[in-house]
């Protein structure tokens, strides 16, 4: 392994406990508020964010390791970025997601409108963040004919779905402070 992909590691590892960690966090101090994070989503809703949910969960696997293991550390991606572009885009997608749960918790007890807008932000730049990771993939000019390769688009585009989507226009549709 280069010294590109042991950073992405890297990022994903700190990421990865900074976002597990803040549900661990939010969920443990509020056991009786926890159907509270469900902003008022209609019941009728809520099993297709569960399924969105393991998908998203299901494509950040894949195409984390088709980044990780699969892409050449001297890729170009749309004739322009290198790949410390993935650096940029992980850290908008994980750093964000980790404050999601502990705003969302004090909205809650707070009533502000200050909040509400900060878990919308939030929510929008991990939105931008996916998006801007399929776009990435997408324009890769290898792999384009790979297994990996469009498991990898397949798992970006269910994460865009549920983070683009469901979380930052669904959710805060249906959340109220």
């Amino acid at each position: 392994m280069n010294a590109q992909q042991w950073t992405l590691i890297a990022i994903n590892v700190v990421g990865g406990i900074l976002v597990l960690g803040s549900y661990v966090q939010g969920l443990m101090a509020h056991p009786d508020n926890r159907n509270a994070i469900w902003g008022g989503v209609p019941a009728s809703v809520q099993p297709l964010y569960t399924v969105g949910m393991i998908s998203a969960a299901l494509g950040y696997f894949a195409f984390t390791y088709f980044i990780m293991f699969r892409i050449d550390a001297e890729v170009r991606m749309a004739d322009r970025f290198g790949f410390w572009i993935f650096y940029l885009i992980y850290i908008l997608i994980l750093l964000p997601s980790a404050l999601w749960m502990p705003l969302t918790y004090a909205a809650l007890g707070s009533h502000s409108t200050g909040l509400y807008w900060a878990i919308r932000i939030v929510l929008a730049v991990v939105g931008l963040g996916s998006l801007a990771l399929l776009a990435a993939l997408l324009s890769l000019r290898t792999g384009g004919s790979s297994y990996a390769y469009w498991l990898a688009v397949a798992g970006s585009a269910a994460f865009c779905l549920q983070t683009a989507v469901l979380d930052a226009l669904v959710w805060p549709a249906f959340f109220r402070v």
